[in-house]
This record gives C-alpha cells, structure tokens and sequence, in this order.
C-alpha cells in the first residue's frame, strides 16, 4: 500500500479527464508529474506540481490546470481539500480514515513497504573485496555496512541480490604477504624477524608464522624465495581470507560468492575479454599524453597496449598491458566484469573506497563497452571515518601494525551499533565514529533513539497484556481506529505512509542511509506523541476503563514497532524489546 502511488495515480486519472473536456490537450506526457510530501507540513499531507510541468507542453496557465485539477479531486471521497498555493502548486489535505488505514495494512499486510520496484531484476553488489594482506581495518567497515545494507534494501524493493567479494590475490601484494609471513615463520623458529620497509608489521602474521612452522617444520628456513614463495603466498592468503571473513562474521556481514582475482590468470579470460573489446576497434597501440602537472621524474613516453576508453565516457584512454607484455591491473579488473556481465546480471554495483575516485570511469566505460551499454555500473564511493574516543582520536592498533581494525570498533561498539552509525552519513560524505557519543542513551544518539522507540512499544505490550487486554494481531487489526484521531497521533500516521514510498527512492538512488534517516524521524514522532501524554491523559496509550481505544491506541504503536523492526532488518540492525 503506497498512498503516494495511489494519489499519483489519482492525479493522472483527473488529468485525463480534463483533457477528454478539453481543459488541456490530449496526450500530455506524465512523467515528471509528482505527489510528494510538501516542504511545510503545514500547508497539507501531500502537494503535487502537476499544473507546473503540464503549463508550457498544454500551452496553459499553470493556475487555471491547478484550478481545474483541485475541483476534480476534491470529488474523489480520500481527498478532504484542494488548494492552490503559489503560481500553482496545489496542496491535498486527505480524510483521517485514509490515515487510519494506514494502521491497519501496516498490521494486516506483511509486505506493507516492500516494493516491485526491482521486478526481479538481476543486481550484482560487490563490496569490501579487501586485499587479503591482514585483518579489516574501519574504512573496509563503512564499506562492508554500506554494501550490506544497500544489498538487503534492493531485495526488499524487489531485485534479486547477490553479494559478492572480490579477492585481489593477483597483484604484487599478496607476494608481499608472503615475504612477510616468511619472517614470522623465522621468528617461530627463534630467528629475528627482519621486518624491513615495505613487508607487513602486524602482529597478525605471528599466528601465520606459527602455522607455517606447523606444515613444513625448518625445511623452507634458509631457502632462496624460489623455493616457498608460491607455497607461502597461496598459504598465506588462505589464512588471511580466513580471517576476513571472521571479521565479517562479527559484523554480521554474509557474502554469496567470494571472486579471485588470481583465478583469471591463466584461464583465457583476461585475454577474452581483451578480444572482445578488441573486436569493436578499443584496443590500439600508442603513446599517452604526459600528465598534467608537474611530470613524474619516471615518466617518458613509450608505447603501450590501450584501451579506447574515451568513446564510452572516460577522460583518457587507458593501458592494459604494460611495455614489458605484462598486464596492467585494470586488465584483470576488465575480466572480472566481463565475467559479471556474462553471468547475467543486469545492474552491477560496485562499492569502492574514496582512494579509487579516478577509477570510476574507467571501469564504467569498460563495462559499457562489454555489455554494448545495456549493463548499468554504479559506483559508491564511501568516504573516511574518524575514530574519537575520550575526546581525541583513536588510537592505532597494535595488532594490525598501521590501522584501526573492524574488531577493534565492533569489540566495543558492538555491532548493532557500528552498522546503525556507519549509516547515519550519505556515502561520499565524511563521517566521525565518536565511542562515547555512539554509546550515550539520548536523542542524540540515533540508533539508541529508534531502539528505544521499539523497546518503549514493547513495554506498553507487556503492560497491556499484564492488565488483560487483547494485543494479538488479530484483536489491533480490527481495532476501531476512529479513536485515534489527534493531530499528534496523526502525524505518526503519515510517517507510516512515507516507509513505501522511502524504500522506493532509497533503492532508485542506492541510498541506504535514507533508511536510518527515516527511522530516527519515525521514532521522533513516536516519543513526542509519548511525551504528549505526560500532560495530556487522553493521549496515553493505555486508558483505564477503556479498552476498545486503548487497542486502538496500542494498535497505532504497534504499527511503529513493525516498521522500525523492518528498517532496522535492512540495515541489519536486530530491535531490542528491551534497554539494558
């Protein structure tokens, strides 16, 4: 039940009515018509601008459509009032009934809010997809948080997910991994590690080592790296995936398909792909132009193996091989993309840190140029976030060598509330972690706010139950909701309203953030309505002698609880019952 898309459709149907009178002409295009809430509760429940963009293509005055319009739906039996505000915007007041019904589907439909939006369209969301080098540091938290709930919500909105990591186990990192894995290996034979500039320092490589010595005893000590590097590095990055995914585990995070980016190699597909960029005339030999700016002291023009880039939308053309015949590592990135779109998905997204800005492009272009522009790539960036405890900033982990790990927020945040904050900023925007304020129990604190929300409906339920009333779903959904028809009781009802229109353009815009967001104004309006009947006893949700409108009441509440419940499902976030 979406009474926006109901009201739209309204809308449109008194449209075609005034044109089959001839107010405007026939065969107007529709699109940008809206129904939205308006900026200023005040002026109604809903405002559509449908005499604006109808005005110039009906060669009409935007007031004499919103006049016109505003006498129409004032026919239908939801619509209380019509007026025209302004050159010809026109607001709708709506019947409380519609408002109340609202309640009642929120109750009897277990799909209330959930959308066909996606028509069971394919969507791949790749995220975290963390080198295998070490344990998941906070930057790899907002991204797994991010990609997870923006996962869940496409789901509800009707596409058919699949969460999928990228292992970058193919570059020169994972040989890094394994030089320094080979050290602690040393170490565990009572041999100073040299943990020189470049290999990894954390502690984590320790329990490595000792497991190295485990396997092959002192046979890999003194050896050329000819000898164990392979061995090392496939070893290593086992473990090391390993413990990523008890990271994720922590964070409640569950990937369907884990990728190698290793697994390319070797297999025909990079070259695959390659061909068949190569078939549409996208892979040339040539020379770059030197950057701009100030050239780096290395560069020197020399010809190279490019990708035409610039013909689907990128700034430059790329390299995919080097001059030494080696690949670039965009060329098995073009590959694993390939492979996606081969799968059959029809909308890729892949969730990035804010440090692959220019890489953007490049791998949109790639995808348009491999799918011939029918696969969508939509790329989220997420921005930093800063540590803050005891007002300065958090400290490094020792275990981790340079970074603040995931286990380190989620040991002392939990993950309920590391996956709620990491929300409570759009992607691209910075966000500030502060361990005491993420904490707090007050209204500044959001995820306390909502949880509070849902555990305060739950204490009115146990007291309802304690004093004999029926709350069972049966009993609240064919409550007599007449009785709650106060200005604050409706106002929480129209919040209610929003949540199916809210997964719509949270899921269009890969915007989960708009969730939590919606979740703290729901809660918002459901303590001030509590605190409301701190001085004004009609508006307690339990009245003595009275229990018809206390389960209309408690009805009404009911419906909050279900809708943050089904918020906090898609953000991952489990609603308590009660505050501890």
């Amino acid at each position: 039940m979406n009474l926006f898309t109901q009201m739209r459709a309204l809308v449109i149907a008194c449209l075609d009515q005034l044109a089959t009178e001839g107010v405007i002409p026939a065969g107007l295009p529709t699109d940008n018509v809206a129904v939205e809430p308006p900026r200023d509760s005040g002026h109604g429940d809903m405002a559509t601008n449908a005499a604006m963009v109808l005005a110039k293509p009906a060669g009409v005055q935007p007031r004499v459509i919103a006049d016109a319009l505003a006498a129409k739906l004032v026919l239908d039996p939801r619509v209380a009032s019509a007026e025209v505000a302004g050159p010809g915007f026109l607001n709708l007041r709506l019947s409380a009934d519609i408002w109340q019904g609202v309640v009642k589907a929120v109750l009897s439909d277990a799909g209330f809010g959930r959308s066909t939006l996606g028509a069971g369209k394919r969507v791949n969301v790749e995220y975290v997809s963390a080198n295998p080098t070490g344990p998941m540091h906070v930057g790899h938290t907002r991204g797994a948080v991010f990609g997870d709930a923006l996962a869940s919500l496409l789901a509800y909105a009707g596409y058919d997910v699949t969460r999928e990591y990228y292992i970058n186990d193919g570059g020169a990192q994972v040989d890094v991994l394994a030089r320094s894995a080979y050290e602690r290996y040393r170490e565990a034979h009572g041999q100073q590690p040299d943990i020189r500039e470049g290999l990894y320092p954390g502690d984590y490589l320790i329990e490595v080592g000792q497991a190295l010595k485990e396997k092959y005893g002192d046979t890999l000590l003194d050896k050329g790296e000819q000898y164990w590097l392979d061995e090392i590095r496939e070893f290593a990055t086992l473990q090391m995936m390993e413990m990523i995914r008890g990271d994720l585990a922590m964070l409640n995070v569950k990937m369907d398909v884990f990728s190698s980016e290793k697994a390319l190699y070797g297999t025909g597909k990079i070259e695959a792909a390659i061909a068949k960029l190569e078939e549409q005339g996208l892979i040339y030999e040539g020379v770059l132009e030197p950057p701009k700016g100030k050239l780096p002291e290395d560069w020197e023009p020399r010809e190279q193996t490019l990708f035409r880039s610039t013909l689907h939308g990128d700034d430059v053309d790329r390299p995919i091989k080097k001059s030494d015949g080696q690949w670039t590592y965009f060329a098995p990135d073009i590959a694993y993309h390939y492979d996606k779109v081969q799968r059959g998905f029809d909308l890729l997204i892949d969730v990035f840190g804010a440090d692959h800005g220019g890489y953007v492009k490049r791998m949109k272009a790639a995808v348009s140029a491999l799918s011939g522009g029918t696969v969508p790539l939509d790329i989220k960036l997420i921005q930093l976030v800063k540590l803050f405890k005891n007002g300065e900033p958090f400290k490094m982990s020792k275990r981790a060598g340079t970074f603040v790990t995931l286990r380190d927020v989620v040991e002392q945040a939990g993950a309920d509330v590391t996956r709620f904050v990491m929300l409570t900023r759009k992607n691209d925007a910075p966000l500030d972690f502060d361990f005491d304020k993420v904490l707090e129990q007050s209204k500044d604190n959001p995820v306390f706010y909502v949880q509070y929300a849902h555990a305060r409906v739950h204490s009115v339920l146990r007291r309802a139950q304690a004093a004999g009333l029926d709350v069972s779903d049966a009993a609240l959904i064919g409550a007599d909701l007449t009785r709650v028809g106060h200005e604050a009781e409706l106002k929480v009802m129209r919040q209610l309203a929003e949540w199916p229109r809210l997964i719509e353009i949270a899921a269009r815009g890969n915007e989960p953030h708009r969730i939590a967001f919606y979740l703290y104004e729901l809660a918002s309006d459901f303590h001030g309505l509590w605190n409301r009947g701190n001085d004004d006893t009609a508006l307690r949700f339990l009245q003595e002698g009275d229990a018809e409108t206390s389960q209309a009441k408690i009805a009404l509440i009911r419906a909050v609880a279900v809708v943050i419940s089904e918020g906090l499902g898609i953000l991952g976030v489990t609603p308590v019952e009660e505050m501890r």
